[in-house]
């Protein structure tokens, strides 16, 4: 529990980075975007005493990463996050990053990179926001409602674009999965019953051609019905945690006039995330594919880690990798009046 650990409990010198994947619950619109005020996505809140008491001594890494769900940038909460972020004499801005660049999974997600005011960040830096994948409406929005002292603050970060992504979801499904079984017919039919008639002319379309097409399915409440909506785009649907049925992803096969279904199994969720094969994965079924809901889809890391993260922990000169400084916070400097609300 973040909330447990002490600063003193930290390493601190040659610390370039620190990083918050906290819960999304909270911030996605299926968990009532109660926002960083609730209980889950409220765990940002001990994460930045933490950095906020290693302020206060000098110890603060020159770099912090916040990553979650793009429901981030609505509301409140992104102003909210960046006026915390300024109490820590940082810079910041953030990049949508979508997995789909690198993956055959649809997987947004917004990070937020910040950085010690008095980094030299170069050609790391725009002077203007650069049309790109990184750049969503919901980010210029965000950033466009922020208030001027942290618009002030604002990075317009630099990240190139990948090599066109040419996986396929087909590429990754298993011939005889672990850990899975394949339904029985009456349970493929139930699902075929549950599409509306888009869905159900998708799977006909797929019938018709000349080779086996691979189907990813996901169970969706519409107008008060639970229905089935299935893809055969080549992408999977984003991995969520094993909550319930309708939260775990189904594999639909459809050759010729077979149509079979299954649960995606743990490694093909594990294939979605780019993690090789050899990574050891926990043997209960729920635990795996929620481990891989949870995460962060290891490609997309890389890329950001080797354009943008990695450089800028090489420009942090030694006298910001936790060598004391004059405090810039007494130590027991409160949480600012504008955030006490949400962050108490």
């Amino acid at each position: 529990d973040v909330a447990a650990v002490a600063a003193a409990d930290l390493p601190t010198t040659g610390v370039a980075m620190a990083w918050a994947s906290f819960p999304c619950q909270d911030l996605s619109l299926a968990g009532g975007r109660r926002g960083l005020s609730a209980t889950r996505s409220g765990a940002f809140w001990p994460f930045w005493r933490l950095l906020r008491d290693l302020h206060a001594t000098g110890t603060r890494p020159p770099l912090v990463v916040v990553e979650n769900v793009v429901g981030l940038l609505s509301g409140p909460d992104f102003a909210a996050l960046g006026e915390a972020l300024a109490e820590l004499d940082l810079r910041f801005g953030a990049l949508v990053i979508d997995a789909v660049q690198f993956l055959p999974q649809s997987r947004p997600r917004v990070f937020i990179v910040a950085v010690d005011a008095r980094l030299p960040l170069g050609a790391l830096a725009a002077p203007e926001p650069e049309p790109g994948p990184w750049l969503t409406a919901s980010l210029r929005r965000a950033h466009d409602g922020l208030p001027g002292s942290l618009r002030q603050r604002w990075v317009w970060w630099r990240l190139p674009v990948p090599p066109p992504m040419t996986a396929r979801v087909a590429d990754l499904i298993e011939d005889d999965p672990v850990g899975v079984d394949w339904h029985p017919p009456a349970e493929t039919t139930r699902l075929l019953e549950m599409m509306t008639p888009v869905n159900r002319a998708k799977v006909e379309r797929a019938g018709a051609a000349s080779t086996r097409r691979v189907g990813l399915l996901y169970k969706r409440t519409r107008d008060g019905r639970q229905r089935a909506e299935v893809r055969f785009d080549g992408v999977a649907g984003c991995l969520r945690t094993a909550t319930g049925g309708s939260s775990r992803q189904t594999v639909l096969i459809v050759e010729g006039g077979a149509i079979r279904s299954r649960l995606l199994s743990p490694r093909e969720a594990a294939r979605l995330m780019g993690l090789p094969d050899d990574f050891r994965l926990p043997s209960a079924y729920n635990a795996a594919y929620h481990a891989m809901g949870d995460g962060v889809a290891a490609p997309a890391v890389a890329w950001l880690g080797k354009h943008l993260l990695t450089p800028l922990a090489r420009a942090a000169p030694s006298f910001l990798l936790g060598q004391p400084l004059a405090p810039r916070l007494a130590a027991a400097s409160p949480v600012p009046k504008s955030l006490a609300a949400v962050a108490d």
